[in-house]
């Protein structure tokens, strides 16, 4: 369920706001709002590291194009490995539905990210910052085998989500793990830290799945 966010020390949020404040004036594209900045103090924890995170995402989100994204072809081709779905979960966190066994590690990286990033973008975009301001992600490993494992790719989600995502995650459901999965999830927990592999919820049943969200509003088309 959803975890209420870590409060951020008010002397240090005034501070970086200052920052912040003196930057934008600048270069308006540079801003960043309140939720936001309160997103890089949880995540980076002193004012410094907080400033210096949001202008690496800034100088990143120019350089990977990620305001013009929905015009790749990447967008497309890869259109059947996830989705954001229309409906939101019971806390109202926008969904990423991925399902496994559309993935494999025969497929172009850079345009698979291109992709992910889109999908992440789309999804924030989605949410009500006042009352929720992270995402529920869902990996359906329904009909998943050793083929469908793409190590690089959740490499690439975690340090996304970590760097110019910070806490945007709010749950991860993981549905219909096999028994093969218990031998790939230590590898990547191994990657993860506490606080996201704490995100992290194996669902076994449909009555625990509904603790998260309606299991309708799951796509049956991909």
């Amino acid at each position: 369920m959803a975890m209420e966010p870590a409060a951020v020390n008010l002397a240090d949020l005034a501070s970086l706001k200052e920052r912040m404040k003196l930057i934008a004036e600048a270069d308006p594209k540079q801003y960043h709002n309140e939720f936001s900045l309160r997103r890089y103090l949880r995540a980076f924890k002193t004012v410094d590291a907080a400033f210096q995170a949001v202008l690496k995402t800034n100088k990143w989100r120019q350089e990977y194009g990620v305001e013009t994204l929905c015009d790749s072809p990447a967008i497309a081709a890869n259109a059947n490995k996830a989705r954001v779905l229309k409906h939101r979960d019971c806390t109202g966190r926008p969904v990423i539905y991925i399902p496994a066994k559309n993935h494999s590690s025969e497929r172009d990286i850079d345009e698979l990210t291109k992709f992910i990033v889109h999908c992440l973008e789309e999804a924030c975009k989605r949410c009500f910052e006042e009352v929720t301001d992270n995402l529920c992600i869902v990996f359906d490993l329904a009909e998943f085998s050793t083929s469908c494992m793409d190590y690089q790719l959740i490499k690439n989600l975690i340090w996304l989500l970590s760097k110019h995502y910070p806490e945007r995650l709010g749950a991860c459901l993981i549905l219909n793990a096999p028994m093969v999965f218990s031998t790939i999830w230590p590898v990547i927990k191994g990657w993860l830290d506490e606080n996201t592999s704490g995100k992290v919820v194996f669902v076994s049943s449909e009555e625990e799945l509904c603790k998260y969200l309606i299991p309708d509003i799951l796509p049956t088309d991909m």
